[in-house]
């Protein structure tokens, strides 16, 4: 499927109709505030999470190891989510944003993690589900913060001075 739009020179040309639904979302989930979007996308990162935890922990995985294989998971899905949703383009190349990403993502799932393995550990050992929901508002909290100041922040103008 393609749509049509009209290009320099008053021809017609054909975009993919991909873009052109991206763009028609992009254009609904900017009625929501940022933040909304920010837990719409976080949620679905969740049950990411969560889906793929269970699966790999029903295959006799230790809980311990079937988090990093979710966190994974689901850090890669709210990325692409976030950059397509809910913050505005940085300006930099996609790989130089990821890493930026990533940096943030490390904190607030460090900290999620972390989080997760003590009340997995301790307290909802039966319940290692629940401990994910914890650990995930835990990392929430950072992430949010960092993704809008660092990874997502526009890239700052160079100012270029006539005395230089």
């Amino acid at each position: 499927m393609q749509g049509k739009s009209m290009a320099f020179g008053g021809g017609e040309r054909f975009e993919p109709a991909a873009e052109s639904e991206r763009d028609t979302l992009r254009a609904l989930a900017e009625r929501l505030p940022r933040p909304a979007r920010f837990l719409i996308v976080g949620g679905l990162g969740l049950v990411t999470d969560l889906g793929a935890f269970t699966l790999v922990v029903n295959f006799g995985v230790s809980p311990l190891i079937a988090r990093l294989v979710s966190l994974s998971l689901a850090t890669l899905v709210t990325w692409r989510l976030n950059r397509a949703l809910t913050f505005d383009r940085s300006g930099r190349r996609q790989h130089r944003e990821a890493i930026r990403y990533g940096a943030v993502t490390a904190a607030a799932q460090g900290t999620s993690y972390a989080v997760f393995a003590v009340l997995t550990l301790t307290l909802l050992a039966g319940l290692p589900q629940a401990a994910i929901v914890i650990g995930a508002a835990c990392g929430a909290l950072i992430s949010y913060n960092g993704h809008r100041l660092f990874a997502f922040a526009p890239v700052a103008a160079t100012h270029t001075s006539k005395n230089r």
